[in-house]
């Protein structure tokens, strides 16, 4: 379960073992502790007591915050949590030798083959109604295998001599990708190609707001495995960029925002914006409540079926044992279709 605020004046207050939400001295929502897995902050003018951070921390729930546009700015969560040491200092160091290239060809990998694994799962479901659309999306799909062997032929060792033709590979296969998720979009939403920052379109937006709420879960889940999320490989280090983030959270998006948001707009969800061309409350919620309802979801992951919400702790773990030379590399998620 999890609470989910943006009201502007709500004020969220510890009341026994419950958090009670409240707003003009109306009680809009109370959930138990124990029920609880996490805490969504949207929008402006949200409080909170103290009560309520000690509480949550000392039950390991975290309290993320996120824009009205989806940009992820904070988190609380308790500070025993980012005591871990020695994943810490092995990640910094395997930056600079091997481990690190193979981290950064391992997170280009997954992110290829899951844009290649959604078009295949799109044009499964396609191939009886429309052949031609599910033929040109197979046809998009295959179009990865060249992208693979042509990141297996990077030269070089080290992060900093793949980087640059790493991203160069995978920013040409997204160009096909979202020119192939532009052909089963609804005409009516008028996508002209992927928008990041300062989208003014509805479906970038809602993407936009989906992968804000998959950040926080992947952040997390780094932290919870000891990882620094600020020291990643393939994303370039910056003062404020949470670069180990930004790298794993790319073999997610596919599974758990693009299908998701993909199906919703197909199968007749219409998205909703006020006046200012910004999404509204109720499309935030329902962005929010499909996204985490993915995370819930199964998928198929070392033999068995679990909780896309567990795979992506487990490849957390997975990055940590990895840095920490437990392991010999890094396999990454890849979803089925």
């Amino acid at each position: 379960m999890y609470l989910f605020v943006e009201q502007f004046g709500a004020f969220v207050a510890k009341h026994q073992r419950r958090l009670r939400v409240m707003h003009e001295q109306q009680r809009l929502e109370e959930v138990p502790l124990l029920q609880l897995e996490q805490v969504l902050i949207s929008g402006n003018g949200v409080g909170l007591s103290s009560d309520v951070v000690r509480a949550c921390a000392e039950t390991g729930i975290p309290i993320h915050f996120v824009s009205q546009s989806g940009t992820p700015y904070a988190s609380l969560y308790s500070a025993g949590l980012t005591g871990t040491v020695l994943t810490r200092r092995a990640q910094l160091r395997a930056y600079d030798d091997v481990r690190g290239g193979l981290l950064a060809r391992a997170v280009t990998e997954g992110k290829l083959r899951n844009q290649a694994m959604l078009l295949r799962y799109m044009a499964k479901n396609r191939r009886e109604r429309d052949a031609v659309l599910a033929a040109e999306l197979e046809a998009t799909a295959t179009l990865v295998a060249d992208a693979l062997v042509a990141v297996e032929r990077v030269p070089g060792v080290l992060v900093e001599d793949l980087r640059g033709s790493l991203l160069g590979i995978e920013g040409g296969y997204a160009v096909r990708y979202w020119q192939a998720v532009g052909r089963v979009l609804p005409p009516e939403l008028g996508w002209t190609g992927r928008t990041t920052r300062g989208a003014t379109d509805a479906f970038n937006q809602v993407l936009n707001y989906g992968y804000g709420i998959l950040y926080k879960q992947v952040e997390y889940a780094l932290v919870l495995a000891g990882l620094d999320p600020y020291a990643g490989v393939l994303h370039a280090d910056r003062p404020g960029k949470p670069s180990l983030v930004l790298d794993v959270i790319e073999e997610f998006r596919q599974a758990v925002v693009d299908r998701t948001l993909i199906g919703q707009v197909t199968r007749g969800w219409q998205i909703e914006r006020d006046e200012q061309g910004l999404l509204t409350k109720a499309t935030r919620e329902r962005i929010v409540e499909r996204v985490l309802g993915r995370l819930e979801s199964a998928e198929l992951y070392a033999g068995k079926r679990q909780p896309l919400r567990h795979i992506v702790q487990q490849q957390a773990r997975q990055v940590a044992t990895f840095v920490r030379g437990e392991r010999e590399r890094y396999e990454p998620f890849v979803m089925g279709w």
